[in-house]
């Protein structure tokens, strides 16, 4: 608890899962839309006959009760400690939403007293889809950074993974099918097809933030200059890089080419050195999503320029 790694993905997990509650109780809530999630479940129950005396925040959490428990039991330590906070955490934080500011308060008096017309917060049931995909794949991408996740269906479709073999992808969009023709219970077709565009959607826009937050650039640079190239990334930016000797395949030159990860800012910093200095350099970059091994933080890197 002392250190700031344990404080930092504390907050980010706090962050994602008001973002994740938000997501829910002011757009999905409202509107009614059943996606492939744990929450589109919870708001299929909640508008069941019987059933309906619990809310959607509770039967949030009684849902993830039950998962958390068959992963503890099935899955076992495979399924980490952040997890099981952030699942049990979920259905909490839409009371919290609900206490601070009712989306009620969001809604004209037109929309209070036709709600089946108007359907959520923003009136049209496309535009409350989208923000919702938005803010819910933002806080899973923030929740899945620190390797934790609101569980839900994503429990499910480890499970499956576990003891049928099926692949993981194809265990989730099973489970989030599944979610969304419960939808038939409570919307007509129309509402039901809207739900399974979202449930797709939603998994395209958690690649496209997971990958903006892990997002590095690989750089290639082939120069006379490698030299002064190698020290600036190794003593000012602090970053490691490999040297090949490479052959020209038009003049069959031999030329030393350096290859680097760096951030987006790092990788500004060194373009603009390479400007500064007139280096003549043949230079290509690409995106990177994900890094595995050793990759210094800001905080590692000041603590090498002490030593």
């Amino acid at each position: 608890m002392k250190t700031w790694k344990f404080w930092k993905e504390l907050i980010m997990m706090i962050v994602g899962l008001i973002v994740g509650a938000a997501a829910v109780y002011y757009f999905l809530v409202p509107s009614k839309i059943v996606l492939g999630t744990a929450s589109g479940l919870a708001l299929v129950l909640s508008e069941l006959p019987g059933l309906s005396v619990i809310k959607v925040s509770t039967w949030v959490l009684i849902l993830n009760v039950i998962l958390v428990i068959l992963a503890i039991v099935l899955v076992g330590k495979e399924f980490g400690i952040k997890s099981i906070v952030a699942s049990l955490l979920l259905g909490p934080a839409m009371d919290l939403c609900e206490l601070v500011y009712p989306y009620t308060k969001f809604l004209t008096p037109e929309q209070l007293a036709n709600p089946d017309v108007y359907g959520g917060v923003m009136g049209d049931p496309w535009f409350d889809l989208c923000c919702f995909v938005l803010m819910l794949s933002a806080s899973q991408a923030f929740l899945f950074r620190i390797n934790a996740s609101t569980g839900g269906l994503d429990i499910v479709a480890m499970i499956l993974n576990k003891y049928l073999r099926i692949d993981i992808g194809t265990c989730v969009t099973v489970a989030g099918l599944v979610v969304c023709l419960s939808g038939f219970a409570i919307h007509p077709f129309r509402m039901v097809v809207i739900g399974v565009i979202g449930t797709w959607l939603n998994g395209i826009a958690v690649d496209y933030f997971t990958a903006s937050l892990n997002k590095r650039k690989r750089v290639c640079i082939i120069s006379e200059d490698y030299e002064k190239i190698r020290k600036f990334i190794i003593e000012d930016l602090v970053r490691g890089c490999s040297l090949y000797e490479v052959t020209g395949g038009y003049s069959q030159t031999k030329h030393m080419e350096i290859q680097a990860l760096l951030t987006q800012h790092e990788y500004g910093n060194l373009m603009q050195f390479i400007g500064k200095n007139n280096i003549d350099a043949f230079i290509t970059a690409g995106n990177c999503s994900e890094v595995y091994g050793r990759w210094f933080s800001r905080y590692q890197k000041k603590m090498l320029h002490r030593d």
